[in-house]
């Protein structure tokens, strides 16, 4: 069983929280103290989540070095002031950055009691599979 200590539940609150002003950034039109919080908790929260040392590999592998390049340059951007071109570099970077884990993220929500009913429906499922790049198996009974 995994343990989980206080720097890993901080850590979960920061990348949650990151996430959350990233989204009200975007949403309150690219608002650029935000977004700048938001990169700033979300960062902080991956450095306690996985820790210093394994954070600092995950970004500086051979293969990741592209998203690592422009999640930071995409950081970089919005302290400048270029947010809505900052945010869709930095949306490229995460993207090849994270992108393996979308399907993990998506099964794990999939046994959500509110969302899991609602990401099993056929056509979302379908949706939701080919947006993720995955083929999951689909858990819907049939009635």
């Amino acid at each position: 069983m995994l343990q989980v200590n206080d720097n890993r539940k901080i850590g979960i609150g920061l990348t949650l929280f990151g996430a959350l002003f990233l989204f009200l950034g975007v949403l309150l039109l690219f608002d650029k103290a935000l977004l700048a919080l938001g990169n700033f908790l979300f960062l902080s929260g991956i450095v306690l989540l996985i820790g210093f040392q394994r954070t600092l590999v995950f970004f500086y592998r051979k293969g990741k070095i592209r998203g690592t390049v422009c999640f930071l340059g995409g950081m970089i951007l919005v302290l400048v002031g270029w947010t809505v071109v900052g945010m869709i570099i930095e949306l490229f970077g995460i993207v090849n950055l994270f992108g393996n884990f979308f399907p993990i993220v998506l099964s794990t929500l999939r046994t959500f009691p509110v969302i899991g009913p609602i990401l099993n429906i056929p056509a979302v499922a379908r949706f939701t599979n080919v947006l993720v790049g995955s083929i999951l198996p689909v858990s819907v009974t049939k009635r």
